[in-house]
């Protein structure tokens, strides 16, 4: 049976996977074309996981490490000059990177760093777990903007069953 970590990190997979899962077969102009009025395209809400959410929670948060950040919508923006592959392989990295660090701190672990800079002095008591179910959260709705985005775009819907919950085996 798969318990605490084992079981949150399954989950958080599964919706790593989605957000793959959804874009696959898009073509590079559909990628970057913007579907909202808020202007933001699938490249980059998956640029936005892998720098704001996955590099931002567990390496720099949880972690600690000294790690480049974008600052406002920075995240958001992907150059002309970068290819979706190199997108896709930068959120992949990141992930990879995550887990290794998930893999080692326990659940209780306190964060190690705060912005104080972007977000004041009040630094949120937020041990592994904490992060994780944010993490969650966060990968999960952002999915379901991809679902939305990928209708939009070319009709195309993608029911998924999910995999056997991991805490059934």
């Amino acid at each position: 049976m798969v318990t605490g970590t084992g079981i949150l990190l399954e989950t958080l997979n599964g919706q790593r996977r989605h957000i793959l899962g959804i874009l696959d077969g898009l073509s590079d102009e559909d990628l970057r074309r913007p579907v909202l009025p808020s202007g933001w395209s699938c490249l980059g809400l998956v640029q936005h996981l892998a720098l704001d959410v996955e590099r931002f929670w567990f390496r720099a948060v949880v972690d600690g490490e000294k790690v480049e950040l974008k600052t406002g919508d920075e995240a958001w923006r992907v150059p002309a000059s970068t290819s979706a592959q190199e997108i896709f392989d930068l959120y992949r990295q990141e992930i990879a990177l995550a887990d290794a660090i998930v893999a080692r701190t326990p659940l209780d672990a306190e964060a190690a760093w705060w912005p104080t800079e972007v977000f004041g002095d009040d630094f949120p008591s937020r041990p592994m777990l904490g992060t994780l179910l944010h993490v969650i959260t966060e990968t999960a709705t952002h999915a379901g903007h991809l679902d939305a985005a990928r209708e939009l775009i070319d009709e195309r819907t993608w029911l998924i069953v999910t995999d056997r919950p991991p805490w059934n085996d």
